[in-house]
């Protein structure tokens, strides 16, 4: 074979092996931006999920869940007890599309005045658009869909302690007699000021909560001087006074 038609077809070997090199490369490039924002995406979430879940068999804690979020208008799941202002501002038409959580996340208090979210904000707007991308690409569920209550959620020693509490009636006369040491953190109107509102919370995740801290799943050593103490027919009372709440 002619020595010039050897270079010939050399070079275009080289081309296409080239060629399909950069493919490969733009392929790799593109998984791997997408599995940076959801990795992004999860660990901002991380600084919701004390109060909030979403996805399968999200359920309701300290705020709502954020299942199907994009488009639900504010203040609307009838079994979780808003804050007079967040129920106000669904009255008024307002509908959770991106451009109005960016707008809430940034700054939770000025967006919604009387809100009781603790949740100061989050200034930075790159952050803000992989978060909400994030939680729209992890909702399962339409907007206003029932979220059934997962009781395997929470596994272990916290777990079976909160079932035989919430087995017991609890009494919110005797509850509000014991709140007395709780709201001199935990505001009784329900607004927050750092420091999470727990009323209207759900029974069970009152309950299992308290015994988290108990347990030490949750690590809080105020928390845990106040709790340790409790009987079970205290705590089924704390939990029926203040998820009986309605928030101010």
């Amino acid at each position: 074979m002619p020595h010039g038609e050897v270079n010939r077809r050399t070079a275009w070997a080289g081309l296409v092996s080239g060629s399909a090199f950069a493919v490969c490369l733009a392929i790799s490039s593109q998984t791997l931006a997408a599995d940076d924002a959801d990795t992004a995406g999860e660990r901002l979430f991380a600084q919701c999920k004390t109060c909030h879940e979403v996805g399968e068999g999200a359920r309701h804690k300290i705020g709502p869940h954020l299942d199907g979020i994009i488009g639900r208008l504010a203040g609307s799941l009838d079994d979780f007890k808003y804050s007079a202002a967040m129920r106000q501002a669904g009255e008024n038409g307002l509908v959770w599309d991106r451009d109005a959580l960016d707008t809430y996340l940034e700054k939770p208090r000025d967006f919604i005045r009387g809100n009781r979210m603790s949740y100061r904000g989050m200034s930075d707007p790159e952050d803000r658009s992989v978060l909400i991308e994030w939680l729209a690409a992890t909702s399962v569920s339409q907007p206003g869909d029932p979220i059934e209550s997962d009781d395997g959620a929470v596994s272990g020693p916290a777990r079976s302690f909160a079932d035989i509490v919430l087995a017991l009636e609890g009494d919110p006369d005797y509850g509000e007699y014991l709140a007395g040491e709780c709201v001199t953190c935990h505001q009784a109107s329900g607004h927050a000021d750092g420091i999470p509102s727990i009323v209207g919370l759900p029974k069970e995740y009152f309950v299992t909560a308290l015994f988290e801290y108990k347990t030490n799943v949750r690590r809080n050593e105020v928390m845990k001087l106040r709790v340790v103490n409790l009987a079970n027919e205290e705590i089924a009372a704390l939990a029926a006074y203040f998820s009986g709440l309605e928030p101010q």
